[in-house]
């Protein structure tokens, strides 16, 4: 086999929007595009390490990421440098778009976290979800974003996103 063989995956650059603003954007390996779901890999993307008190990401570990095309949020299986997972951090989003090798998508503050063993599952930033002026200026996207955190938060209590990201 070449250098140039199958078996490498083709690149995607991830654009997280905030506020109609770039808040990140990183290359990531495409896993898969169904037309309905897209999943990819990438290294934390973050300067240096990130520590939520609850959970630590920081460079060597790697983030499963899925995101949808007709749902309101990412889903995203953080793993340490050796394997180990770590949690899942769930990200409410606009639904994903993807243009050639660009994958954008739209943050809407909300965030949920779920631990590997299940025992800590969090909602967060629903303060920052309240003052970002959304429920105001966009009740139906508000609205949406509410329930995809309900929804996630529900099968994280159920036992995990498997069947989802099966």
């Amino acid at each position: 086999m070449s250098v140039n063989s199958a078996d490498e995956r083709e690149r995607l650059e991830v654009v997280l929007v905030k506020a109609g603003r770039t808040k990140i954007r990183y290359p990531a390996e495409l896993l898969g595009d169904d037309g309905t779901r897209i999943a990819v890999r990438a290294p934390w993307a973050g300067a240096g390490a990130r520590d939520f008190g609850f959970v630590r990401f920081e460079p060597g570990d790697v983030f499963t990421e899925y995101y949808w095309r007709d749902r309101w949020y990412a889903v995203k299986e953080v793993r340490a440098a050796d394997g180990t997972v770590k949690g899942w951090y769930c990200d409410v989003t606009r639904p994903a778009v993807r243009t050639g090798a660009q994958l954008v998508v739209e943050d809407l503050d909300l965030d949920l976290w779920r631990s590997a063993d299940g025992t800590d599952v969090r909602r967060l930033d629903e303060d920052e979800f309240a003052e970002s002026g959304l429920p105001e200026a966009d009740p139906e996207a508000a609205s949406a974003a509410v329930a995809a955190l309900d929804e996630l938060e529900r099968m994280a209590r159920k036992g995990g996103f498997e069947e989802l990201l099966a």
